[in-house]
């Protein structure tokens, strides 16, 4: 990577109080906590207020990010939100978590790439950084998922839960920042992972309301073998871009939408379960919010030390996936 180095300067995160249980999900659909933690590794999720949309988590785990990295709202030259549950289709939820930051000076817009979002954001503000273009960009992963979310379907409404992670990136000096980007999409895999309803080619309609149009649809087998293939293939890319190995790894964080997934890619990145950052136990699968919302805490844990190889890696709809190397 050419130009300025890049790193985060301050992360953040929010998560809403209430937690949503398997036992609760055992009362309203066929299942069991036992099946749900055995396949997936999920015990609880968090579910918005009524009164809570996309942008108000994203300004909660804003507000920690800008003041970890010790800068003002006004300082930022730019807000990217990965989202794929929008306050609205437009304004985009950037544009709005910009006036309740009071960013005046910033360009905002969001970014839909599913569960890959987040590091697609990275990658975007690295660029706007490492050419000079801006100075401090907030990349935030926020998402709603119980919105979009069927509670009849019992093989979808046991895995999302709803949250925020954010950094704000900048300059860095030595051997810090970001060293490699992978990225990448597979479109004919987009009816794997989707929701039909809502948009130019199906749009809202007393039909699509009828048929739950307007929820996630997943067909979890084929998501899975993706999944497992692509976490531990990103990953391996992204670090030889970087002329690093799997031995330089310091701390693995995965996309958290399984807890199987993430051993697959553990065992093909030969690394320990403790070189992984795991919390889907806690939050469920939240989209482009779990690699923010994992990293804030690893780095609330003190699990990051200065100097650490950091891998973060993901996929999602789309198909999508990313993966990236950092030096803290």
């Amino acid at each position: 990577m050419n130009g300025v180095s890049v790193g985060i300067l301050g992360t953040g995160k929010y998560v809403p109080e209430r937690r949503l249980t398997n036992a609760e999900l055992e009362r309203t659909v066929e299942t069991n906590d036992e099946w749900i933690v055995t396949r997936t590794g999920i015990r609880e999720r968090r579910i918005a207020a009524p009164e809570q949309a996309t942008s108000d988590l994203a300004y909660e785990a804003s507000l920690q990010a800008l003041s970890a990295a010790g800068i003002t709202a006004e300082e930022l030259d730019l807000i990217i939100v990965a989202t794929i549950t929008p306050d609205m289709f437009f304004p985009s939820t950037a544009c709005l978590l910009q006036e309740k930051l009071g960013a005046k000076k910033a360009a905002a817009f969001d970014l839909s790439a599913a569960c890959s979002g987040f590091i697609y954001g990275l990658a975007n503000a690295t660029g706007f950084i490492s050419t000079g273009m801006y100075k401090h960009v907030l990349v935030v992963g926020a998402e709603c998922l119980s919105r979009i979310t069927d509670y009849e379907d019992r093989n979808t409404c046991i895995l999302f839960g709803d949250g925020a992670g954010a950094v704000v990136l900048g300059p860095v000096s030595g051997d810090r920042g970001f060293k490699s980007f992978k990225l990448g999409a597979d479109g004919a895999g987009g009816e794997l992972l989707r929701i039909r309803g809502g948009g130019s080619r199906c749009p809202s309609s007393g039909e699509t309301l009828a048929d739950r149009s307007h929820f996630i649809e997943m067909n979890g087998r084929d998501v899975f073998k993706f999944a497992v293939r692509v976490m531990g293939s990103a990953a391996e890319e992204a670090l030889a871009a970087a002329g690093y190995g799997k031995a330089d790894i310091d701390l693995l964080i995965p996309h958290q939408a399984n807890i199987r997934i993430i051993q697959s890619a553990l065992e093909r990145l030969d690394l320990s379960e403790d070189k992984a950052m795991i919390n889907l136990d806690r939050y469920g699968n939240v989209s482009a919010a779990s690699i923010p919302l994992a990293l804030a805490e690893a780095v609330e844990e003190g699990r990051v030390k200065e100097g650490d190889t950091l891998v973060l890696v993901g996929f999602g709809g789309g198909l999508t996936w990313g993966a990236a190397v950092l030096n803290w």
